[in-house]
């Protein structure tokens, strides 16, 4: 498989020691590369004094022959522009595809741990992973389909279609991935999950893979957690003035349960991070329960649940009321016990913060409700809950002013031509008043919460949008993908 790289070889005004042009080949290695083409070959690297490693990658690679050196940062901007899983693909010669494609006929667990072993799918899967995480996706989805395979990243929330490899490869790419995750590789009918550690550049990336059998293979997902990530404060959100206070005095409440709400993938946990950040001093004894542990935060005890093992949500939290805690972070309520313990926490002294998957700040009161939580209860210990949404911000290079005022997506090269860069969140927060405490004791309805606590002062997630539509933010588009048309109606 080779890649010429020779254009980026001149802007880092690097002279390779030939005359002949070489294409390169990137190495498992972070600190080597390879050139050769069908007659010579010479390696680079960024230490000379590693015999050991540069013989097994010229061994790896058949590249046999002189070493010469090139410092460290340019070596990682090698490895960081190329080369691209669209050109390892149209690199692959006719030989190691007819080998590959053999492996893949058999199939029995020798050959699969031999295929995946081999230089083109080791290079084509840290390339996939690689590139995913240089255009700061989220999630890879790499799936089998009845001619071919698929493959997509999670980009700002949105999935995008890649050049897929060959369906002949995808059983050594499976295997691959499933090695470096410690997941069974001859265990094909049931799901599995697995992680897997490794560096991007100067990243540190947690890659949490999980497979499950579909009718045409195995379907494999990667969510990508860059733990180099600095954790966002309150005042990074996207929260308006009015709510960043509000929220900031709430947080700083010794008991009572603040939640937030919102889908999968929604900044949830995010958001609670950023309150922990902000309320973290040596006074305050904070545990987490977990699932996962997503980024470390000092000073903060963090628990990940294992419920193969019995140690639950509602176990975890029943333990770590004896170690005299003064704030719980419940990753998730997902059932009635643990929202028991967490009003049990939350009327014993404790402050208690956790997420709930509720479409709307109102609509948390009806489910905890329904999960048969006792209306007088979750009256005099709910605080506030918090919904958001994360919406795309529109990349500055590219954004069109339309002639109402607000602004469009185009897409340009900076952008990888989607019109957005990162994203920001929406919120609607509803701070649970005297009268917000009497209607849920009566067991009132989520519409007549809602139209409570936007008279007290809720702003909605439709009116935090279109205000950062004004701003030039987000579009108008966007809010509306986001919310959906049962939420947005006809205001947009």
């Amino acid at each position: 498989m080779k890649v010429s790289l020779e254009p980026l070889l001149r802007r880092l005004s690097y002279q390779p020691p030939f005359e002949t042009p070489f294409e390169f080949v990137q190495t498992s290695h972070p600190s080597i590369v390879i050139g050769k083409d069908d007659f010579a070959c010479h390696t680079t690297t960024s230490n000379p004094f590693d015999l050991i490693s540069i013989q097994n990658e010229q061994i790896l690679f058949n590249a046999m022959g002189p070493f010469s050196y090139l410092p460290r940062k340019d070596i990682e901007t090698l490895a960081q522009n190329g080369p691209s899983v669209k050109d390892m693909l149209a690199g692959l010669s006719e030989d190691e595809l007819k080998d590959l494609t053999q492996l893949e006929l058999s199939e029995t667990i020798e050959s699969l741990e031999d295929a995946a072993k081999k230089a083109p799918i080791v290079r084509l899967v840290d390339a996939i992973i690689r590139e995913a995480h240089a255009r700061r996706a989220s999630d890879i989805h790499l799936e089998p389909t009845q001619h071919g395979t698929s493959l997509r990243y999670r980009i700002d929330g949105v999935l995008y279609e890649q050049q897929a490899p060959p369906r002949a490869l995808f059983p050594a790419i499976a295997s691959r991935i499933k090695i470096l995750a410690g997941i069974n590789i001859a265990e094909k009918r049931l799901p599995q999950d697995g992680r897997i550690r490794m560096k991007s550049d100067e990243s540190e990336l947690d890659i949490r893979v999980a497979t499950v059998p579909s009718i045409y293979g195995e379907s494999i997902s990667l969510r990508l957690l860059d733990k180099s990530n600095k954790m966002r404060s309150l005042t990074d959100l996207g929260l308006s003035k009015y709510d960043l206070e509000r929220i900031s005095i709430l947080s700083s409440y010794p008991n009572g349960i603040i939640l937030v709400t919102g889908p999968t993938g929604g900044g949830k946990t995010t958001t609670l991070y950023a309150m922990l950040q902000a309320i973290r001093t040596s006074e305050r004894k904070i545990l987490t329960l977990e699932d996962p542990v997503e980024y470390e935060i000092a000073g903060v005890t963090q628990i990940q649940v294992k419920p193969k093992i019995g140690l639950t949500f509602a176990e975890g939290l029943r333990s770590l009321l004896r170690h005299d805690p003064d704030v719980l972070l419940v990753g998730e309520i997902r059932d009635r016990e643990t929202a028991e313990m967490a009003i049990h926490a939350s009327l014993t002294g404790h402050l208690v913060l956790s997420s709930l998957h509720t479409n709307d700040a109102p609509g948390a009161v009806t489910r905890l409700l329904d999960m048969g939580i006792e209306e007088f209860l979750l009256a005099s210990t709910i605080r506030a809950v918090l919904a958001q949404r994360l919406v795309r911000v529109l990349c500055h290079n590219c954004r069109k002013l339309e002639s109402d005022g607000t602004y469009s997506s185009v897409g340009c090269e900076e952008c990888d031509g989607t019109g957005f860069h990162g994203r920001t969140a929406i919120y609607e927060l509803m701070v649970v008043d005297d009268q917000l405490r009497d209607e849920i004791t009566s067991g009132t309805t989520t519409n007549t919460l809602r139209g409570l606590a936007i008279k007290a002062g809720m702003r909605t997630l439709l009116e935090d949008g279109l205000t950062k539509v004004e701003q030039g933010i987000t579009s108008i588009a966007e809010v509306h993908r986001v919310l959906g048309k049962s939420y947005v109606g006809e205001v947009v």
